[in-house]
């Protein structure tokens, strides 16, 4: 009571927010808003106009635009070049899972046909597979005959001894090439016997550890491709075949890997006596060739990168002889060239001995003739034969029925055409010729590229001769018989074979390369890292294969990031 009666005493004026009515409290705001002066915006009156064309009251601002920031520019390029690295990886992957499936799926093929000639091809080396890979067998029945049934890319071959690549990574199944033909390839994995140029056939014979009751088969041929490389050169000294290893076939590789460990392996047996150390350690390599400069190379790279990390004990005391009986090693090579690598080489402690002849190879010692015609012993661990090739002796047994017009020792005699000379039907390519040109597989591949072009017009020229005899024998019109004669004449026009020398390239290890290469009328010679880099692309690129690029690439990575290994088979 006492506080009602105190409210109801206080003055009505006291209390306007609660007596007065809502709109005297509104009205004083609404007219201060309208009344007041508006604020000025600082935009220039241009901005106001409005655009050409466009009529209305209604202003639009065309001031300057403002710039996206730094940010916003970054954010958009790393957006559009996600975007374009995904495209590129998609479109890469794919079209590598399409290559590969179709590798990996050949097609159906046309069975043999009677009335077709007979191609008996010996050999699967670079001649031979250059021919099958760019031959067109539809009009051919083809037969490979070859004591290995794949390829082997030889230049990479001394990466193998020390375990930078994996054997399979460098070869390639013939059957791989044979089964995307149009028509059936039969391929033996056999070893040619006996080549008759009288009767047109051939011998051979299975000598696989692993035999059946078939023997000796003789096949008869129209068209013979001699294409059966050769064997190595050991000049006849004493020793060489029972003591040294040679470098020409995956087995040799395998062999001198396989040695090499055992080599290191024993001398890091417990009290092994300090000479015998200093022998086990000493690897001598004979032949200053490609072959050899690089194999010395690989094993220089093998003590730097892995041998003083897993075989501290004995690392230091390896020990790398180069023998080469010329004046100077790679003797193909520019002279620059020639004085880089014998310099790389004795930054690496890669003994060179030029000059120096061997007269006779022991268990464990190889004798030599040194440039001062002294005659010294050299104890060795490993012992490496790379001194060159010579005719295998089927070839001699072929050259010795063709006596009248074989005359040369080194090889077969072959006309510009690649034809044997004295023997009809047969062609021979790679290092059983004696050409002109190097022994080298650069030169085998183009000539069997080149005789698959000759045997592509052949073919057109039996087709060619069939369809006239068969418009001559309907009395087709003239102009037929006219325009079959013309594209027979055509056929029948063929070009001597010419070699292109694409260059020479060789590894001589630290990661660094030499190549000599032709430029217009000139030569390019380069030597170091760079060189080194285009000697892995140049022969990444020349393999025949996806499978194999992909593999050798691999086991480069492998290495780089593994290193190689070091345990023994």
């Amino acid at each position: 009571m006492a506080l009602r009666q105190l409210i109801r005493a206080r003055p009505l004026l006291a209390r306007p927010s609660v007596l007065a009515p809502r709109s005297a409290l509104i009205a004083p705001r609404l007219t201060a808003s309208f009344t007041s002066t508006p604020k000025k915006l600082d935009v220039p009156p241009q901005a106001y106009q409005n655009p050409p064309g466009v009529q209305g009251t209604q202003p639009t601002p065309t001031g300057p635009k403002v710039k996206p920031s730094f940010s916003k520019r970054t954010g958009k390029f790393f957006r559009t070049t996600g975007r374009v690295t995904l495209v590129v990886l998609l479109t890469a992957t794919g079209a590598f899972l399409y290559v590969t499936q179709t590798q990996n799926s050949p097609p159906e093929q046309l069975p043999t046909d009677t009335k077709k000639p007979t191609l008996v091809v010996l050999g699967s080396g670079w001649g031979a597979t250059s021919f099958l890979k760019q031959l067109d067998t539809e009009e051919f029945n083809v037969v490979v005959i070859s004591p290995r049934n794949y390829f082997l890319f030889t230049p990479l071959l001394p990466s193998v001894t020390v375990g930078t690549l994996e054997p399979r990574s460098i070869i390639q199944p013939t059957r791989y090439i044979t089964r995307h033909k149009k028509r059936k390839v039969d391929v033996y994995e056999a070893e040619a016997q006996e080549v008759d140029p009288v009767k047109k056939t051939v011998t051979f014979q299975d000598l696989s550890d692993v035999r059946g009751a078939a023997g000796s088969v003789t096949i008869p041929y129209d068209y013979l491709v001699y294409a059966v490389g050769c064997e190595n050169q050991t000049f006849g000294i004493k020793g060489v075949n029972e003591h040294a290893c040679f470098l020409k076939e995956l087995s040799d590789a395998d062999k001198i890997r396989t040695k090499l460990m055992d080599c290191i392996e024993t001398a890091a047996f417990r009290d092994q006596p300090q000479d015998e150390i200093d022998r086990l350690m000493h690897m001598v390599v004979v032949g200053g060739g490609p072959t050899g400069v690089e194999y010395a190379g690989e094993l220089h790279d093998f003590l730097i990168d892995d041998l003083k990390k897993w075989y501290p004990e004995v690392a230091e005391r390896l020990r790398i002889t180069l023998i080469e009986a010329l004046p100077n090693v790679l003797p193909a090579f520019s002279k620059q060239l020639i004085q880089y690598t014998e310099s790389t080489f004795a930054e690496n402690k890669i003994d060179v001995l030029t000059r120096t002849m061997v007269k006779d190879v022991k268990e464990s010692s190889v004798v030599v003739q040194d440039a001062n015609k002294q005659m010294k012993e050299i104890p060795y661990g490993l012992l490496v034969w790379a001194t060159g090739n010579t005719s295998r002796q089927i070839t001699r047994d072929l050259m010795s029925k063709l006596s009248s017009v074989q005359t040369q020792r080194r090889g077969l005699l072959v006309d510009d055409y690649l034809s044997l000379l004295g023997a009809d039907g047969v062609y021979a390519v790679g290092d059983c010729t004696a050409t002109s040109y190097a022994p080298t597989a650069q030169v085998a591949s183009q000539q069997g590229i080149y005789l698959a072009s000759i045997f592509q017009k052949l073919g057109q020229k039996a087709k060619y001769e069939q369809q006239l005899a068969e418009l001559r024998a309907t009395n087709a019109s003239p102009e037929e018989i006219e325009g079959t004669i013309k594209k027979l004449n055509r056929a029948a026009k063929l070009t001597p074979f010419h070699y292109s020398h694409q260059g020479s390239l060789a590894y001589i290890g630290s990661e660094k390369a030499i190549a000599d290469l032709p430029l217009f009328n000139g030569n390019v010679a380069s030597g170091g890292g760079a060189a080194m880099l285009f000697w892995r692309s140049a022969y990444v690129s020349t393999l025949y294969s996806v499978r194999n690029r992909t593999l050798v690439l691999a086991d480069w990575a492998k290495v780089k990031i593994f290193g190689r290994d070091v345990s023994r088979e």
